[in-house]
């Protein structure tokens, strides 16, 4: 029965929901243990997005003199339009650049037969999900405050996360089993969500890309998801219905892969660790 759950989708669901609690807990910790020790505590997750957003904002509207093509041309509202690329981009950078040293850094947890290591990604995922949540919060109190609008297209957030969220929870899963295996998968790891960054059309619309390339550069989920973001936060438009229905199958069959992957190598981790 167990070797069906782990290739069947909802088998995957019910396994993971019966540890909702734990889940929960775990990743309140993390959020906790974060801040812990600072004199300013959880009012960092308030201030670290919004530190970042004016040190992006400087760099690429005052020195570099970057705009958002021609009908942007306030500083504020280019800040925003960043604000929400650079929320989403952190929002995976910082789950998969965790993972590979995930059961490394929980050997503890490897040794007790009847904990659930498949958990530890979604716990990496949700603590990362709030500091998105509060950076989302912040960029709707701007939107209102600088441009006036608050749009309704907002509600479609959750269908617009759904795949990233599958992709990280697919990539945490086989990137922290294989950090068991091949430690020096964290550096290079490092390396490619660093480059991804620049790759992706965070600090730039995607017109700004030659044609030519365009096809390519589409072959990063990341573009599709940042690009789905701004329609329905900051422009008030409908996301792409095509990239939701095609990247959310796409990224549950990473998830699944990732599972399975996960539950087939776990076997070895005590012997290696």
């Amino acid at each position: 029965m167990h070797k069906l759950n782990i290739w069947n989708p909802i088998g995957i669901i019910v396994s993971l929901w019966r540890y909702r609690e734990l889940i929960k807990q775990f990743a309140k910790r993390d959020v906790i243990v974060r801040y812990k020790g600072s004199y300013l505590g959880m009012l960092w997750t308030f201030l670290y997005p919004l530190f970042m957003l004016m040190v992006y904002s400087f760099v690429f509207s005052v020195i570099f003199k970057s705009r958002w093509g021609t009908e942007v041309n306030n500083k504020l509202e280019f800040a925003l339009i960043l604000f929400c690329g650079l929320t989403t981009y952190n929002l995976f950078a910082e789950c998969v650049t965790r993972a590979p040293g995930l059961i490394l850094s929980n050997v503890n947890y490897v040794k007790k037969v009847v904990f659930p290591l498949e958990i530890l990604p979604l716990v990496v995922a949700g603590s990362a999900l709030v500091q998105a949540v509060i950076s989302l919060l912040i960029l709707v109190v701007g939107l209102i405050a600088v441009m006036g609008v608050f749009h309704w297209t907002i509600v479609f957030l959750p269908l617009v996360l759904l795949p990233l969220l599958l992709l990280i929870l697919g990539f945490g899963w086989f990137l922290s089993s294989l950090g068991v295996y091949l430690r020096d998968i964290g550096q290079v790891v490092g390396i490619v969500v660093q480059a991804l960054m620049f790759l992706s059309p965070i600090f730039y619309p995607v017109s700004v890309i030659p044609v030519e390339l365009r096809p390519i550069y589409y072959l990063n989920p990341m573009s599709y998801v940042v690009e789905d973001m701004r329609r329905v936060i900051i422009w008030g438009q409908m996301p792409d219905w095509k990239w939701l229905v095609i990247g959310t199958i796409a990224s549950a069959l990473v998830a699944i892969l990732g599972y399975v992957w996960f539950q087939k190598t776990r076997k070895g981790f005590a012997d290696v660790l």
